[in-house]
């Protein structure tokens, strides 16, 4: 049986008597996303910069393609490709001179330099800036010379974190499109994000954190139902009528949302039948549940912790 590309286990970090991240099981195959997911502070970027080996593990142990990566780092350091959410471009280059100092860096593992820049170009739509300062890019092809010098020694496994942040849609669109192709291609991405469309649309598999530990994983819709259930009802309620329904929900033991006019919370078909009864003249929409809820019920239970 082939090992998983990346897999972990029991990685946990601390800082001081604040545990970051706690006992962390990830896996993720050739060919395949997997996103991370979890409010501020849930630990996700602390996660990948152990994966990449930017810090250490206090516990637990990670392997790539079955092999630890504590004994041979610098062999699979070649097989990993890193895109931060900081702009690492070097300014005094132009956007080909970006791409050849960084495959210089990992000869003989890019043995034609010249021929796997000119791929990049093109694939990446950078072909009419090659000799330009990135200066001249937008923030949308900025982040295009990111990944693409991220992957300019064929890793087998790429780490994006938060990789669309300030672009507009378009600009996001693009790079979707572009970690398509690379899955396509058989490379492994890890992905944190905040934005749920972009965490549904990408992600193969889904781990939610909460508090760096995991709160569910699998497929998005899994992911949905385990922590949220399977329908979530939206209630317009004007200001007069809120203080009832809040009153009710919380009577009934269930998470509530306020966002402007709508409350939301996730019920049951019974809990929703219960609703109706008890708020006949308020307007109720029954839908399924999406990550913007999730977002918001992590939100919601890890401030209620602190």
């Amino acid at each position: 049986m082939t090992a998983p590309l990346l897999e972990t286990r029991g990685l946990s970090k601390s800082y001081g008597d604040r545990e970051v991240v706690s006992q962390l099981e990830l896996t993720c195959n050739a060919g395949s996303v997997l996103g991370l997911l979890g409010p501020n502070g849930a630990g996700k970027t602390t996660t990948l910069r152990m994966l990449y080996g930017f810090i250490e593990p206090d516990a637990g142990e990670i392997r790539y393609q079955g092999r630890d990566f504590a004994s041979e780092r610098t062999a699979l350091k070649r097989i990993i490709g890193v895109c931060t959410q900081e702009d690492t471009l070097d300014y005094d280059f132009s956007v080909e001179q970006n791409l050849q100092v960084y495959a210089g860096y990992f000869n003989p593992r890019v043995p034609n330099v010249k021929q796997r820049v000119q791929q990049l170009l093109e694939q990446f739509d950078l072909t009419q800036y090659r000799d330009a300062s990135p200066h001249a890019l937008s923030g949308g092809y900025k982040q295009r010379l990111l990944i693409a010098r991220s992957i300019v020694h064929h890793p087998e496994i790429l780490f994006l974190d938060e990789p669309t942040t300030g672009l507009d849609p378009a600009a996001r669109v693009a790079v979707w499109e572009l970690v398509d192709q690379l899955r396509k291609a058989g490379m492994g991405v890890i992905l944190t994000t905040h934005y749920m469309d972009e965490a549904e649309r990408l992600s193969d598999q889904l781990v939610v954190l909460r508090e760096g530990r995991v709160a569910a994983r699998g497929l998005p819709h899994e992911v949905l139902g385990s922590l949220l259930g399977e329908h979530v009802l939206t209630l317009r309620a004007d200001l007069e009528e809120r203080a009832q329904v809040l009153e009710v929900l919380q009577e009934m033991g269930l998470p509530t949302h306020k966002v402007l006019s709508d409350v939301l919370a996730p019920v049951t078909a019974r809990q929703l039948a219960d609703i109706s009864e008890r708020l006949p003249d308020v307007r109720l929409t029954v839908r399924p549940p999406n990550l913007d809820d999730l977002f918001l019920e992590l939100s919601r239970s890890s401030g209620a912790k602190k």
